[in-house]
Formats: C-alpha cells, sequence, structure tokens
C-alpha cells in the first residue's frame, strides 16, 4: 500500500484503499479531519485514511426530517443546512473539539458517529446512537457495507448501523450516513439556583426529571467553572450554578417553567433565564466552554446520578477537582490536577465502588500512553468486544491500539 496520508473522496476510492491495506497487512489510522485524535490510545499505523473529501449533504427531506451526509461533511455544514429549515441535532452532539486545540464545529459527521458523545438534551431526546437511520461503510475485508436506511420503520436484518455508533473507527470506516433530524423549539427557559452544594444540586436535578414537565437539560457548575461562561451574570456571581431546562412553544414553555419553579421553591431563590440568554447558556455548555482555556486534564464519567456526588465528594477528599454535572448527574465532567496519571487511580477506585465508567478527554501525550483511556472492559464483554472486531476487521487493521492496547 502507498503509505503516509490518504483522502479518498469516493467510496470505491476508500475500499480499494482498505483491500491494498490489507493485501500488504498495513494498519491504518482512520480519522475524519482529526480533531479527535488526540483522544484515545495512540494509533499503531503505517498510513493514515482520512474522509475528509467524502463529504457532501446527499439528501435532505426537511418535510420527512431526513438528512443523509458524506462521512467527512463537516458537522457546521449540516448544522447551518438545518437551520435554514429551523430544524437541529435533536441529540444536542456535544462539541468536543475546542477542548482539545480545535475550532468550534471543525469535527465531521462520521467522526460524531464514531463516538456517539452527546449533550444535555439526551435526558429527552436520546443519544446520537438513536438518530442514526443508516450508515454505508467500508469493511476490514474492503467490502461496502450499509445497515438501516433512510426512514425509522426500516428494521431489515441486524442493526449493523448501531453497532458502529460509538466504535472509534476501530469495526470499519463510514463513507455516508443518514440521520433523524427534528425541529428546533421555538422558546427555551432555564432556571438558575446559585450556590447549591452537589448533594442539593443533584437532588434538585433530580427532582425536575421526575416531574411531567418534559425538562430537556440539567446541569450543576462548580463555582470555578461558572465563572468561564458567557453570560456575566452567572459568570460574576462567584457561586456553583445549578441550570434546568425547559423547551417547547412559547407559551408551553413558560407554563412548564412556572409550575417548575413552584415545585422546587425549597432550593431557594430562582432566576429564569430568557429564551436568548438560555440559547446561549446552553451553547456553551455543547462546546464545553468551562473547560477549554485551562488545559488541565479532563475526564468524562458515566455514573448513576444518585451516586454522583458522593462519588465527587470522595473524589475530592484525594484530590483537587473541578466539576460539571450534567444529566442529573448521570454524566459527570471532572476536571484534575495535572497528576502524574491525571488521578485515574482514583477515579476507578471510585467508580469500582460506586459503578460507572471513564473516559480520559484530554491529557498530554505521557498521561494518555501510561494509563487506560477508556474504561477496561470486563471479562465476558472484553470477548464479545474481540469477536466483533473480529467479524468486521479480521485482519485487525483499523485503528490498532486506539481503544485497547491489544487490538
Amino acid at each position: 500500500m502507498r503509505l503516509g496520508f490518504q483522502a479518498p473522496e469516493t467510496e470505491e476510492e476508500l475500499s480499494q484503499l482498505v483491500v491494498e491495506a490489507a493485501e500488504a497487512r498495513t494498519p491504518l489510522e482512520i480519522m475524519g479531519k482529526g480533531t479527535k485524535r488526540e483522544l484515545g490510545h495512540a494509533v499503531r499505523a503505517g498510513a493514515i485514511v482520512s474522509t475528509e473529501n467524502m463529504k457532501g449533504i446527499t439528501l435532505y427531506e426537511p418535510t420527512e426530517l431526513v438528512m443523509v451526509a458524506k462521512a467527512g461533511t463537516p458537522i457546521a455544514e449540516i448544522e447551518a443546512a438545518l437551520a435554514e429549515n429551523d430544524q437541529e441535532l435533536a441529540c444536542e452532539p456535544v462539541d468536543i473539539a475546542p477542548v482539545l486545540g480545535y475550532g468550534p464545529g471543525d469535527g465531521t459527521v462520521g467522526g460524531l458517529v464514531a463516538t456517539n458523545i452527546s449533550g444535555s438534551r439526551r435526558i429527552l431526546k436520546g443519544a446520537v446512537r438513536d438518530h442514526v437511520l443508516g450508515i454505508r461503510a467500508v469493511n476490514g475485508r474492503g467490502e461496502i457495507i450499509k445497515s438501516g436506511g433512510r426512514v425509522m420503520k426500516n428494521v431489515t436484518g441486524y442493526d449493523l448501523a448501531r453497532t458502529l455508533v460509538g466504535s472509534w473507527g476501530t469495526l470499519a470506516v463510514m463513507s455516508e450516513v443518514a440521520l433523524k433530524v427534528l425541529p428546533v423549539q421555538r422558546e427555551s427557559r432555564t432556571l438558575v439556583f446559585f450556590g447549591l452544594t452537589d448533594f442539593a444540586a443533584v437532588e434538585a436535578l433530580c427532582l425536575a426529571m421526575g416531574t411531567p414537565y418534559e425538562v430537556s437539560g440539567t446541569l450543576h457548575l462548580h463555582a470555578e467553572l461558572a465563572a468561564r461562561v458567557t453570560d456575566e451574570e452567572l459568570a460574576g456571581n462567584g457561586a456553583a450554578v445549578t441550570a434546568i431546562r425547559v423547551e417547547s412553544f412559547p407559551a408551553s414553555a413558560r407554563y412548564r417553567t412556572s409550575r417548575l419553579r413552584e415545585a422546587l421553591l425549597a432550593y431557594g431563590p430562582q432566576l429564569e433565564l430568557d429564551s436568548d440568554r438560555s440559547r446561549v447558556f446552553w451553547r456553551d455548555v455543547q462546546s464545553l466552554k468551562m473547560f477549554q482555556d485551562v488545559k488541565y486534564p479532563l475526564w468524562r464519567v458515566s455514573t448513576v446520578p444518585s451516586r454522583a456526588a458522593t462519588l465527587i465528594g470522595n473524589l475530592a477528599r484525594k484530590i483537587d477537582v473541578r466539576v460539571a454535572y450534567d444529566w442529573s448527574g448521570g454524566l459527570v465532567w471532572i476536571e484534575t490536577p495535572a497528576l502524574a496519571d491525571a488521578a485515574a487511580v482514583e477515579i476507578r477506585r471510585q467508580l469500582a465502588e460506586f459503578g460507572g465508567h471513564a473516559t480520559l478527554i484530554r491529557a498530554d501525550s505521557t498521561i494518555r500512553n501510561g494509563t487506560n483511556v477508556f474504561q477496561p472492559l470486563e471479562p465476558p464483554h472484553d470477548a464479545l468486544a474481540a469477536k466483533l472486531k473480529h467479524a468486521f476487521d479480521p485482519l485487525g487493521l483499523f485503528n490498532p491500539g486506539r481503544l485497547y492496547r491489544d487490538r
């Protein structure tokens, strides 16, 4: 195979490159524009294959709520096309690129689907995985495969599309994805509380989620992180910020927000952000603005919401941490000091007790090479993952070592 950097423009070219790599037993680093390249272990590859030249929206039916795009299509291009029709990616995918030093919106739709990193609205609308209708890809034999279709009721055969979502380019190289899109909500209102402890905040967020008011975002920021958001009133308050979002038609959003106010009176005075301020605040959250300027190690931890505050409390007794609780505490972003292992031992020790998993999002290469970036799998799950890898990529060509060092 031709070594170096390869950026095919068509699915057929991509297939031929993989066939050549298979014949030469050349492992490949698979990426889009490389905005997430620093996330994960270093790939042991003899060549790089990028899908960045495989771009363009090939089908968009606003009335059918369906968009099909080639894998290298920038997220910014997709969002701009949707905005023209008052539609959006309802899963509100996190833009991880700025945290890793790239520009906002630089990532590709293939990278979005490959990583399945979903945003705050996941608690109401589902993850990226839940909005993928179909995928075209090239497997480790160079075969062009497809799964799913362009409508939700297309369920023929095995749901291979969902298998590829979140696989980090280790099973196949995506060439095209079909996504379900949804209308933009007309009104966004956010209730904000100041100075709540982690325990009180998680309690309030879980209570809000238990109401019938269709809460679409629940967040608690430590004071140091709240000081980094755009809204001057929130940033300048000097206290922890707890935020609860409701989205709907204007009259409905305002009614639901007023009822939430009544249900949460016990948690103190509340500030209500109007639609414009609410959207700015949640865009900050979507781009992880509170973690962009300070380059300390950053972890993404999933756990049971009711256990999150205790987990962080135990961790904080050992190391200094700054924390953002999303999904009512089901997702916790943890910024740690620049320790030799980025606090990996302590974080995984706590997870062993409380349950969950952790991914190291940002750290220098020395730290990433010396620790498990992704959560180690239990033996039965590891065996299943190895079989799945062999079925899609029998020669182990794609992103070897990216997820797990032994494959």
